[in-house]
């Protein structure tokens, strides 16, 4: 891989996987566009690794409070907030992961395409500014239920489709559920935690050896990667209260009008 493809695909994944634009989309995109050769899996891998990196580094002390209190609650029967969501967390992972093993294969044979890529950013990104426009703002993640979490886990699943936007889908259903923009983006980045290193061990099985790549090319990935989606993290929770989820939407609907364009050219 030449330098400016390990930075490009590294940021696209650093940022994208937390910004409600689909990094998984994004990462397709350079091949079928640019003439790109195809990253390998193994270099999927690592950017996943570095994000994940990101997320244990930023969410450390919810993360200890959540195991914690998770955990604690099995032995003396009484949950806190926090181990009540850390077990909302394990909920609402279970649609993805089923999703996953039934679909998986028909969606990596018919559904990574620049039309499907194209369609679900318009179509996704007009819901999500719905649910923004539409959404009380009102509820903080402590009021979260079960079943409002098995909803969330729903809409993640459908992410497994290009174009969707795993943290797009999420905090597009929290907003429709009520959630402040802070709380329903705090509970997709946590719910991502599972989630990618779930994506990453599955990519890991279905990857050639690690000598595919070379170990710089890897370690720059995760480096570019973690450090992109730290500070990803970082500002879209400070600014996205007062921003709101339209540059977003709007972003993904010139986007997929900018795929169609180019397709019909």
């Amino acid at each position: 891989m030449e330098f400016l493809h390990i930075v490009v695909l590294a940021l696209i994944q650093g940022i994208g996987e937390f910004l409600p634009v689909s990094s998984s989309a994004h990462l397709i995109l350079p091949s079928q566009l640019l003439g790109w050769p195809d990253q390998k899996l193994i270099f999927d891998v690592a950017v996943h690794i570095g994000s994940l990196i990101a997320l244990l580094i930023y969410f450390r002390s919810d993360i200890w409070r959540l195991l914690r209190d998770g955990f604690g609650g099995l032995k003396t029967g009484h949950y806190s907030d926090e181990g009540r969501i850390a077990w909302l967390i394990v909920l609402a992972t279970i649609p993805v992961g089923l999703m996953g093993l039934l679909f998986k294969d028909f969606i990596v044979t018919y559904l990574r395409s620049v039309v499907v890529i194209a369609t679900t950013s318009i179509l996704f990104g007009l819901l999500l500014w719905w649910a923004d426009i539409r959404g009380s703002h009102k509820d903080v993640l402590a009021k979260l239920n079960w079943k409002k979490a098995l909803l969330i886990g729903a809409a993640q699943a459908l992410a497994l489709i290009p174009g969707v936007s795993r943290s797009g889908s999420t905090m597009t259903m929290g907003l429709l559920l009520g959630m402040q923009r802070e709380a329903a983006a705090r509970f997709s980045f946590l719910l991502s935690i599972p989630v990618i290193t779930l994506s990453a061990l599955l990519l890991i099985l279905d990857s050639p050896e690690p000598s595919a790549l070379p170990w710089h090319t890897l370690l720059t990935g995760v480096l570019l990667s973690a450090i992109s989606s730290y500070l990803c993290i970082h500002f879209f929770l400070r600014l996205i209260s007062r921003i709101g989820m339209a540059p977003f939407a709007i972003y993904r609907l010139l986007l997929g009008v900018a795929l169609l364009g180019m397709l019909w050219l």
